[in-house]
């Protein structure tokens, strides 16, 4: 088995493992956290996302923690009419071959660490980073915050947008305020009112901000986020900040009815400023020699197209799937030549992720854009959006790409 290292024990990291365990690597994760865990927060998985999860065989084990809401809908905060909708369902698996589906961030995260920890070749490693590499041409060294220095075939850099691997390997930089603020917020949907709960994914636009509510947990919770301009003191790094209820409510005076009751209703939010990278500009922020870049290590975005943890679970399929294909991963020790071309082969993987991901950043950014409209402007993404529908709101091109083997 070729040895793979993986600093980032996240849905990226952890998708990495997976899929390079499947394919025949032996695999160690390394997470600074003394536990795994993660941030109370939902996330949206498209059609993309899904087959690939359901190709690792966790179609059963999402059934019981996914929703799978009825349609996407967009509403105005300031009148509350609908704007525009898009049927997910049954509708997306015919057109697409799989769910659009909701879910839980902690619940896909334990799912995958579960998985993993019942496999004999997966180490999963807590309290102890990868702090940076060395490598010569055969070899990848991880140097780990304990000071042990870990040599690998390959290494996978999935420790998030500020990350550690990034920042030594490129020397460009770290992400960069968006001026956007981030109000999460998790609640029983049994503890609200009727008419407050939901089984669809609704979008709220409004001047300078928008509202995004669906269902988690198999319908039983809701995730809601509230994007509005703004920042925020203190280390830009951090994942959340605490916020006060009532400085949500302020910036949402002035909604319709049904979005101000919702906000009104809810009295804990966690807050996140928004850092972003500029969309990538080529092959060469993915991978340098043995060391592959993967998920918000290499691609940080805004959340405007919900495809941040798709993008990342994609690249670790991709990744696993390129390195098996040429013979660097398999059930036995690979040749020398199998792993003479792993730098190669990482190239490859680069090569065959970077546009896709820089078009979902771009694209991200732009619905931030169009979402946050004033003035006339609003007015006529209003009507656009009246009167195409479905054609302006689906993402053939997302949804129904790339096809990836696992």
């Amino acid at each position: 088995m070729a040895d793979v290292v993986i600093a980032g024990g996240g849905i990226g990291g952890l998708s990495a493992a997976l899929a390079c365990a499947r394919a025949g690597g032996k695999v160690r994760l390394y997470e600074r956290a003394a536990e795994f865990s993660e941030v109370g927060a939902g996330i949206q998985l498209g059609p993309n996302a899904m087959r690939v999860l359901y190709g690792w065989d966790l179609k059963d084990d999402l059934q019981h923690l996914v929703a799978f809401p009825s349609r996407l809908q967009f509403r105005s905060t300031v009148t509350a009419a609908i704007l525009g909708e898009l049927p997910l369902g049954a509708e997306m698996v015919r057109t697409y071959g799989a769910p659009y589906a909701t879910i839980h961030r902690a619940d896909l995260h334990g799912l995958l660490v579960k998985v993993l920890r019942q496999r004999g070749d997966v180490a999963l490693n807590l309290n102890n980073a990868v702090m940076g590499a060395a490598q010569t041409d055969d070899k990848v060294t991880a140097q780990l915050a304990d000071t042990q220095s870990v040599p690998a075939d390959v290494l996978v850099a999935a420790d998030g947008a500020w990350s550690h691997l990034r920042q030594q390997l490129m020397h460009d930089g770290k992400p960069l305020p968006t001026g956007h603020l981030a109000y999460r917020a998790m609640v029983d949907q049994s503890t609200l009112p009727k008419s407050l709960q939901t089984k669809q994914v609704t979008a709220w636009f409004g001047p300078k901000m928008h509202v995004v509510q669906y269902p988690v947990r198999g319908g039983a919770w809701m995730n809601v986020v509230a994007i509005v301009h703004g920042q925020v003191q203190g280390d830009m790094s951090s994942w959340d900040h605490s916020a006060n209820a009532a400085d949500l409510q302020r910036v949402m005076q002035g909604s319709c009815a049904p979005l101000h009751d919702l906000i009104h209703a809810i009295d804990r939010w966690r807050l996140w400023p928004l850092s972003i990278r500029p969309p990538m500009h080529g092959a060469h922020e993915h991978y340098l020699g043995r060391v592959a870049l993967l998920g918000d290590a290499a691609h940080p975005m805004v959340p405007y197209l919900a495809q941040g943890a798709a993008m990342a679970i994609e690249d670790a399929a991709t990744l696993a799937r390129l390195l098996a294909a040429g013979g660097a991963l398999a059930a036995t020790r690979p040749d020398d030549a199998a792993l003479a071309r792993v730098p190669a082969l990482i190239k490859d993987y680069a090569e065959q992720r970077w546009q896709r991901n820089a078009r979902v950043q771009e694209r991200a950014i732009r619905n931030g854009e169009i979402y946050h409209l004033t003035g006339p402007l609003r007015l006529g993404r209003d009507m656009a959006m009246r009167l195409l529908g479905k054609r302006l709101l689906d993402q053939p091109w997302l949804y129904g790409g790339p096809k990836i083997a696992t």
